[in-house]
């Protein structure tokens, strides 16, 4: 698989037509904002005749020539390997980590360089020493499971030897905050927060809405929970990115509750929505303006 890897400062049109691009290569291709992609290669290596490498170059020259945008591309056979490879890339923008060559590429790594590791686990692991990738390799899963906790310690035990065995799931580019006035009839059944580190490694929570909800303060809710939940110490991020998944407004069902505390901003949002739609974003809850006296 690959994982193509745009600059930092590229433009949302900008990845959109790499994502565009790299869906000319493989039906099965898995956005993740705000710079980044997934492409599973296995059926269009046979159909192009050529090796996964060829592959990544051919993808990374058409990229510069026909989108303007220069891009790193990772190669391997688990998420979690090409995501760090595409981090470091060879001069030429790719690196190619091949089958059992795992740990020469990654052993040598800081921990910090391990994919979906935060920053408080990586701190914590060297607190215990463990200041490579490949001394995590080398510490029993139990005594990493001790340290970090349960499943917290076995995932990153397990990508550290290369493994991952998440598929990649063909996923387009979700609706954006440009595209508000498509969000009018839609409401929210989950939501997730991305974040992505200075170093390129990312980290990803979610969470489902214990109903299906259209209304801006369940959602802000549970952004601010999950977001607490990462529990960051001076972490050095780079791309923030909350991802909301939607079904028609009119399947949602509709909780009644006696509490006005709720009640009152829920009604207030139709009056809100319709005064910013004629003059837009003048009006908004008392609670997120600045008190003057």
């Amino acid at each position: 698989m690959l994982h193509v890897r745009c600059r930092p400062d590229t433009s949302e049109a900008a990845y959109r037509a790499v994502l565009d691009l790299l869906t000319g290569y493989s039906p099965v291709l898995h956005a993740l904002p705000p710079a980044a992609a997934l492409v599973e290669t296995r059926g269009a290596l046979p159909y192009f005749g050529c090796s996964s490498d060829q592959l990544a170059a051919r993808i990374r020259l058409r990229a510069m020539a026909l989108v303007g945008v220069d891009v790193h591309i990772g190669i391997a056979r688990s998420w979690a390997v090409a995501a760090m490879a595409s981090v470091r890339p060879a001069r030429n923008g790719l690196r190619l980590v091949p089958a059992g060559g795992e740990p020469a590429f990654l052993d040598q790594l800081p921990i910090e360089a391990l994919h979906s590791i935060g920053p408080v686990q990586a701190a914590r692991l060297r607190t215990f020493g463990l200041e490579t990738i490949g001394a995590l390799v080398a510490t029993p899963p139990v005594t990493v499971g001790r340290i970090l906790g349960g499943k917290a310690g076995r995932i990153p035990h397990e990508r550290a030897r290369g493994i991952d065995p998440r598929p990649i799931v063909a996923r387009a580019l979700p609706l954006t905050v440009s595209e508000r006035a498509a969000f009018r009839q839609l409401a929210a059944t989950s939501l997730s927060v991305n974040v992505v580190f200075a170093d390129g490694a990312a980290i990803t929570r979610s969470r489902k809405l214990r109903e299906t909800s259209a209304h801006d303060e369940d959602l802000r809710t549970v952004a601010y929970a999950l977001w607490e939940a990462f529990a960051f110490e001076r972490a050095r991020i780079r791309g923030l990115a909350v991802r909301v998944d939607v079904t028609s407004a009119a399947q949602a069902a509709r909780q009644i509750t006696l509490d006005e505390r709720r009640e009152a901003p829920v009604r207030l949002e139709p009056v809100i929505d319709r005064a910013n739609r004629r003059c837009p974003d003048t009006v908004g809850p008392a609670s997120a303006y600045r008190r003057t006296g």
